[in-house]
């Protein structure tokens, strides 16, 4: 799905898309209709702004971006009716967890939040609107695309066939992957920075019990989880026990006034405070504030020491790294099976480079990319994707698969997930075909010159 067109520009989108001030805007100039679709204008903005942001991205286009970018934004809103049609929704906090980090990205990227707001001569509140409606969209397609293609299951004689099929010029380049094991070590909280948290979450309560101020004007000021924080300490959606932490859901879940706010309690991400909002069945809306003990720079150093010494222990033969992650490694996901990182994607240990940079830890990554097989790391400081948590670590590089043109044996899965990339993608090109031709579509006369990939535009 993420080789057809409609995905790849909302990938750009999810990154930069946010409604750039153009020339047309800047000069009072009477914005064009270039394409309708079903009750959705497309206008001559909407694509200058499209090519602008793949200009800033160092996106090509395979033909004239003026006939590549209207095309793609009416694959989208056909992607996009459909999900309105059939109800889908996305996740408010997976919304504003991606927004955030596409700021912070761009902050980056542009050099300060200063130069970003002059550069799209827009406020960091109004960036983050747009980007966010954007962002929302870009998810809702994604959704609805997971819904149209389903579960494709394939046996091993049509993985196989698709091989034997290809020429040798066709056979997928696999890039180098790595076998990664970690020993993980989590800083020490100082008891009197858990007392302060406490105290801190505990006068909230009080503070809202007063009347003095609101449960959502707090969250605001004080939540360190960005994915509620702007909301409120809220999410719109409504989610099931199964959704949450185990320590979170025993708590909200057994709140039954939304006028009380639940005691002091810890997850693994923090202490929190929550608050009922409504109660669907199995499913509940809350709002909570999380606030983070501030570790010592002292307790990073000890766990840094402690690895240090365990690193050489092992480095010595005085125990093995399998041994020393059972029994060493607060890392739970791994600890059980000797360290060793799983991919969730491929459901196998191999990770690519800028996979376990994404998945794992993008410190992680830049550590592993030049070690030996069998060398094991010094110890190293690391801020976990999942959780955005910052943990001490020294690893073991297991196995290294260096690139290669991909063979059955030794690439099953790979070719696995590529001959279901290409299953998607044909129930995918079919659907569009077939909305196509239910769907009113108007193209401007001065835009219909174009050679485009679906042909069912122009009836």
């Amino acid at each position: 799905m993420n080789k057809l067109n409609a995905t790849r520009l909302y990938a750009c989108l999810c990154l930069l898309v946010m409604a750039v001030t153009t020339s047309y805007a800047q000069d009072n100039v009477i914005d064009e209709v270039v394409w309708v679709v079903g009750d959705e204008a497309i206008l001559k903005s909407d694509v200058e702004n499209e090519r602008l942001n793949a200009q800033y991205e160092g996106r090509h286009f395979d033909g004239d971006p003026y006939c590549v970018i209207p095309e793609e934004l009416a694959v989208q809103k056909l992607f996009l009716h459909q999900a309105e049609i059939d109800s889908v929704e996305v996740s408010e906090q997976q919304v504003i967890q991606d927004v955030e980090q596409r700021i912070a990205w761009l902050t980056e990227v542009i050099g300060s939040k200063e130069r970003m707001e002059e550069q799209y001569n827009k406020t960091s509140t109004q960036i983050r609107e747009t980007m966010r409606e954007n962002v929302r969209e870009g998810l809702m397609v994604q959704e609805m695309q997971k819904k149209i293609v389903g579960d494709i299951k394939l046996t091993p004689s049509e993985v196989r066939n698709y091989f034997n099929n290809l020429s040798q010029d066709s056979i997928p380049f696999i890039p180098t992957q790595v076998e990664v094991q970690i020993i993980t070590r989590e800083p020490k909280v100082k008891e009197e920075e858990i007392e302060r948290v406490k105290k801190e979450l505990r006068d909230f309560t009080e503070r809202i019990n007063k009347g003095e101020t609101t449960f959502s004007t707090l969250a605001r000021l004080y939540s360190e989880d960005p994915g509620s924080a702007r909301m409120g300490g809220e999410y719109e959606k409504f989610q099931g026990r199964g959704e949450l932490t185990p320590e979170f859901a025993n708590v909200v879940f057994n709140l039954t006034d939304t006028k009380k706010i639940s005691k002091v309690f810890q997850t693994e991400y923090g202490f929190h405070i929550a608050q009922l909002i409504e109660k669907r069945g199995d499913r509940i809306r809350y709002r909570h504030i999380l606030i983070k003990p501030r570790i010592d720079e002292e307790e990073f150093d000890t766990e840094i020491h402690r690895l240090d010494t365990l690193a050489n222990d092992i480095r010595k033969g005085k125990v093995t790294f399998d041994e020393a992650a059972t029994w060493v490694s607060q890392d739970k996901k791994t600890r059980n099976n000797h360290g060793l990182l799983a991919n969730p994607q491929s459901t196998t240990s191999r990770f690519e480079m800028q996979q376990l940079a994404g998945m794992v830890s993008q410190e992680l990554a830049k550590v592993v990319e030049n070690m030996q097989i069998g060398e094991i790391s010094k110890p190293f400081r690391m801020v976990m994707v999942e959780g955005g948590k910052e943990v001490c670590a020294i690893v073991k590089l297991k196995n290294r698969i260096d690139g290669h043109k991909a063979t059955i044996s030794e690439d099953y899965q790979r070719l696995k997930e590529i001959v279901t990339q290409k299953r998607s993608e044909e129930k995918l090109q079919k659907w569009i075909l077939e909305k196509q031709k239910k769907t009113y579509v108007r193209i401007n006369p001065n835009w219909r010159k174009c050679e485009f990939k679906y042909p069912g535009w122009i009836k």
